[in-house]
């Protein structure tokens, strides 16, 4: 049985908090930011966290956390 491993373009987007809920870094704040209002961008800061229907998949790309 091979190692199991984390993938780690997983591990460097998703931090477990201590509860097990998942965060994540909100999306659209990138670039091509001239465009968007600045209320727009005021709600991007920060982190979120993830939707329940994607944990699961998110704990198999990451058994250890």
């Amino acid at each position: 049985m091979p190692k199991m491993k984390t993938k780690k373009s997983a591990a460097k987007r998703f931090r477990v908090r201590p509860g097990g809920t998942v965060k994540r870094g909100q999306a659209f704040k990138r670039h091509i930011l001239t465009k968007k209002t600045t209320k727009n961008k005021r709600h991007l800061r920060g982190a979120t966290g993830v939707h329940d229907s994607d944990l699961k998949q998110i704990a198999a790309m990451m058994p250890f956390a």
